[in-house]
């Protein structure tokens, strides 16, 4: 094994770890394998996916160590709104295959840069939608169908996308929305790496070693208690996803 697979393996830990506490660990993986690894965008977009798979399997087995059910809105309604989800993904990975590289880096730039508003800026929950829970589940049906589409698209940011969802809309903590979080990324990322997969827009070994990383590093998030990372994970989220944000930009 190589000194570069190791590499990828130790960042596939990180952003494991950063996706389960908090979310947003795809804007460095991206770059990474786009700028580092020389894949083209949408083959990095699409080999994201296999570690990502991984590591919701293993968050959710690591939530549920500690009593943490992903199916925290009941098993229906979770599974229901996972599967909403997964048809935004599968039109979101379409229309991710057609893209043109040279737009996708500039994209994702922006993309990033958004992703560092949400993570200095957190809405805080609406309390009318909290006293109607009925009225925000029908609500959170349209809001991660689009989610969805974007997930498929680009996947970088969905975790925070989805918290700001659960948390606001569902009224869900923090811990409870990331749990619910696993279970919705497993199924949309299913319908994306099948898309990405018919394409050809896949790098097997580069996604195994991801998976490894990642699946150590949701296992490990989940189990740890999510109040002490977030000053951590904030303040290496903005360093990090600022200076690549550039380097993406004027790629």
């Amino acid at each position: 094994m190589e000194l570069k697979d190791l590499l990828l393996i130790f960042i596939g830990t990180l952003t494991g770890f950063i996706n389960t506490i908090a979310g947003g660990g795809s804007v460095i993986i991206l770059p990474v394998l786009i700028l580092f690894f020389g894949l083209p965008p949408t083959v990095a977009n699409g080999t994201n996916r296999i570690g990502i798979i991984v590591q919701t399997v293993f968050s959710a087995l690591g939530f549920n160590s500690k009593n943490i059910s992903p199916f925290v809105l009941g098993i229906k309604k979770s599974i229901f709104l996972g599967l909403v989800t997964l048809g935004g993904a599968i039109i979101g990975a379409y229309i991710a295959i057609d893209f043109p590289d040279q737009w996708f880096n500039k994209v994702l730039s922006i993309v990033m840069l958004c992703v560092l508003i949400l993570t200095i800026w957190k809405p805080k929950p609406s309390k009318n939608l909290a006293q109607s829970p009925k009225k925000g589940y029908l609500i959170s049906l349209g809001t991660f169908f689009i989610i969805g589409i974007y997930a498929g698209f680009i996947q970088a940011g969905t975790g925070f996308l989805m918290i700001l969802g659960f948390s606001y809309l569902n009224n869900l903590s923090l811990v409870h929305s990331n749990a619910i979080k696993t279970l919705v990324v497993f199924l949309l990322t299913i319908g994306a790496i099948y898309i990405f997969a018919i394409n050809g827009h896949i790098n097997i070994k580069y996604g195994i070693l991801l998976a490894i990383g990642n699946a150590a590093g949701g296992w490990f998030a989940s189990r740890w208690s999510v109040k002490k990372g977030d000053r951590v994970i904030q303040i290496f989220m903005i360093t990090a996803v600022s200076v690549m944000a550039i380097k993406l930009w004027f790629y």
